[in-house]
């Protein structure tokens, strides 16, 4: 995704406010937020030096040089790994076929939750594997295999405004995981391929991919609306697989005896009753 590291340098000098760094803010500026010889005089290089680095073409960035950046431009944890990771992105052969498997032991630990909705994603964020009850809960064993991808589903699939109550924060969150995760994959032709479709057949995905928002989605609460169980309050945690760093188990996980885990049984054993 060529035009990554230019794309977020500019949205985030975008967001600073001159004032906010110690500039006087006279004059007219054309652009919200710093201009690029600002930045580069509060980093401590040339501007130079940093129109090239925009442009993606400074090659060999040191460390320091990116943590100043990251200073001047506010950056928090997720967003200065981020910069560093599109910065020098790592080139990598072709994915092997069978990465996108989840291991047998894998499947053996989901289907061991039996009280609680588990699944695992790839890089992509395509769902690779379930249990039972993750299941009931999202249908995933009666969907096709390329809609089990969860930007996809979120912003293509009509049904998920309803089944999200919080459906802008869950699209936000989506499209900020999805491009961390395509900052560790530039060379990634399906990653590419889904970001296309996704800008082409969605106008708020485009919006809110353009925005370069970055964030890891390491736990949280996420409410669904499911059409037999009720409105459900779901924390959840993610795992990675230490075997592929780039599968991620995520576990919903309702405290023993709230009303979301009363309905969660009532859902598996509608679901068992089924089967």
């Amino acid at each position: 995704m060529d035009g990554d590291l230019g794309d977020f340098l500019r949205s985030r000098r975008g967001r600073i406010r001159p004032e906010e760094v110690g500039l006087p803010s006279y004059g007219r500026r054309r652009v919200p937020g710093l201009r690029r010889e600002e930045v580069a005089q509060l980093a401590g290089v040339s501007v130079d030096y940093y129109v090239r680095l925009e442009q993606g073409r400074g090659q060999r960035v040191s460390d320091s040089v990116l943590d100043a950046i990251a200073r001047v431009l506010r950056l928090d944890e997720t967003e200065h790994t981020y910069l560093r990771t599109v910065a020098r992105p790592r080139r990598r052969g072709p994915r092997r076929p069978e990465a996108a498997r989840v291991r047998p032991g894998v499947q053996t630990l989901l289907d061991s939750m039996d009280r609680t909705p588990a699944f695992v994603i790839g890089p992509r964020m395509d769902v690779l594997a379930w249990n039972s009850l993750a299941d009931a809960l999202n249908g995933y064993g009666d969907t096709a295999p390329e809609d089990r991808n969860i930007p996809r589903h979120v912003f293509l699939d009509p049904a998920a405004h309803d089944l999200y109550p919080d459906w802008p924060g869950i699209a936000a969150q989506a499209v900020a995981h999805l491009r961390l995760n395509a900052g560790h994959r530039p060379d990634d032709p399906e990653l590419d391929a889904l970001v296309g479709e996704l800008c082409g057949r969605s106008e708020d995905f485009r919006r809110l991919w353009v925005d370069h928002d970055v964030q890891a989605c390491m736990a949280g609460t996420k409410r669904i609306d499911h059409p037999l169980a009720g409105l459900l309050s779901l924390p959840f945690e993610t795992l990675t697989v230490p075997t592929d760093p780039e599968q991620t188990v995520v576990v919903y996980t309702p405290q023993r005896g709230s009303e979301t885990a009363e309905r969660l049984a009532m859902l598996g054993s509608w679901a068992a009753t089924a089967r």
